[in-house]
Parts: C-alpha cells; structure tokens; sequence
C-alpha cells in the first residue's frame, strides 16, 4: 500500500481526485489550512479506514514538521490561494503571501518529503501549476507569476533529481479554468481595495464585465478532464512529466505562445 500526502484537499479539482483514488489501496493523508476545514473533511471521509486527515498549513513550520513522521510514497500538492489586482498598485505584503504559499511553502514541504524519497529511492512528486502561468493575465499578475514559478522550480527540479536517482519521478500537472470557486474569489479580492482608490477607478465596471466574460464562457464545470489526469500521473508508475487540460484551453495556449510578441 503506497502512502500519499495532498495538501490544500479541500475541495474542487483535489476533491474530484480524492473521490477517484480514495477506494484504491492507497493510505491517503488529506490535509487543509484550518482546523474549521479540517472538522468538515474529517466527517465528510470518516468511514474510510485508509483516508486520514489532519490540519496542515504549509506557511506554518511546526506544522511542516509533523511530515517528518511520515513516510510518503506520492506527494500531490494542491495548497494555493490567489491575490488579484493590478501590478501598478497590488500591496506587496498581497504578492508575498501569494508567492509564500504557492511557492516558498509549497517548496518548502517538498523538500521535507523528498529526505526520506531520496534515501528509500523512490516517490514521486506531483506539483500543481496552471495555464496561468504560462498566458499573462490582466489583473492576476501575482497569482500568474506564481504558477510560472512552480513551472521553472518542478522542471530545475526534475533535472536536478534525475542526477540523484532514475526511481523519484517529477510531474507538473497544468490546469486550464475550471469553475471550483476558486476563480471567483481571486477576481473579487482586489475590489476590497480597488474600490476605494485605484488607478482604474473610472474602468472597474468595464473591467469586471470583461472579466466575468471570459471566465464565464472559458471555465469548465465537469472538472473530470483535469482531475483524470491528475489521476493517471498517481497510479502510473512512469507517468508524463507534464498534464494539461482542457484540451481546448491548452490549444488556446499554444497558439499564444507561437504568436506572442
């Protein structure tokens, strides 16, 4: 029975995972931000004798710590928030915490799995990343630029690995839009502060039509393309390096990047 460890589970595309994986033969530790989320998830999985849950706040290092305990085969890592807003004016301290959870802390937990991967040579790590990190998107600058960093520090890390050992695999899972909530609360965030003085003050109207627009004609409801694959990488034992999906949003990107200036 392999163990595996996804942190940020506690709902959409993780959620969509986890019900896919959750009756295999898999010790599976899932692990949420608070002890709110934590009370929810516990009662939402307590008949599944292999699922275990605990509080795991990936900026926070005594929690960290509590991974030193485990021995973890696959390592999914889903733990992210977004902060919208524009470059010009976004507060820094908005951008480091974007940058410390999706990033710095997310690293962080790779590293305390990978001791004991590197000394048993084997595991795998799965990293979750975006499309957005790829395709520049107005307003998301922060969380954009986050996700190109998860995409240049998992494939540095692959190579790096690859000097170490043939058995530890790297995957970087890239989803388009999918409607999980998520999207939502990253476009509105910005408001609490853009509505009271901003340079785009006369252009917000203009602005949030233009965005509920896009998102609502790009996002995926059926979260199963993304989730699927997400699935595959797990159970594979030489899976991709990288995921993407939906096929059309990754035929999108593509394009972009054969045609950006």
């Amino acid at each position: 029975m392999k163990n595996i460890l996804l942190t940020g589970a506690r709902s959409g595309i993780s959620k969509g995972v986890l019900d896919k994986i959750k009756n295999k033969n898999y010790k599976i530790y899932v692990t949420v931000h608070t002890d709110i989320q934590l009370k929810i998830l516990k009662e939402k999985y307590k008949n599944y004798k292999n699922i275990e849950c605990f509080k795991l706040d990936v900026t926070d290092k005594n929690d960290i710590k509590k991974l030193n305990n485990l021995d973890i085969d696959i390592l999914v890592c889903f733990a992210a928030v977004g902060e919208g807003g524009s470059i010009t004016e976004i507060d820094m301290d908005r951008v480091r915490y974007n940058f410390e959870v999706n990033v710095f802390s997310n690293f962080e937990v790779v590293q305390t799995v990978l001791k004991k991967m590197i000394k048993k040579d084997k595991g795998k790590i799965i990293m979750i990343s975006s499309l957005a990190g790829i395709l520049p998107i107005k307003f998301l600058g922060s969380y954009c630029s986050t996700k190109s960093s998860i995409i240049m520090l998992t494939q540095v890390l692959k190579k790096e690995i690859k000097m170490l050992s043939n058995n530890i695999k790297i995957v970087l899972i890239e989803p388009g839009m999918y409607h999980t909530g998520f999207n939502q609360v990253m476009l509105e965030n910005k408001y609490k502060y853009m509505d009271i003085n901003s340079y785009f003050n006369a252009q917000l109207d203009l602005i949030r039509k233009r965005e509920n627009l896009f998102f609502g004609l790009l996002e995926k409801h059926n979260l199963n393309s993304i989730s699927n694959k997400i699935v595959k990488s797990i159970i594979k034992d030489n899976p991709k390096f990288i995921y993407r999906a939906p096929l059309l949003q990754v035929i999108g990107t593509k394009i972009y990047q054969i045609f950006k200036t």
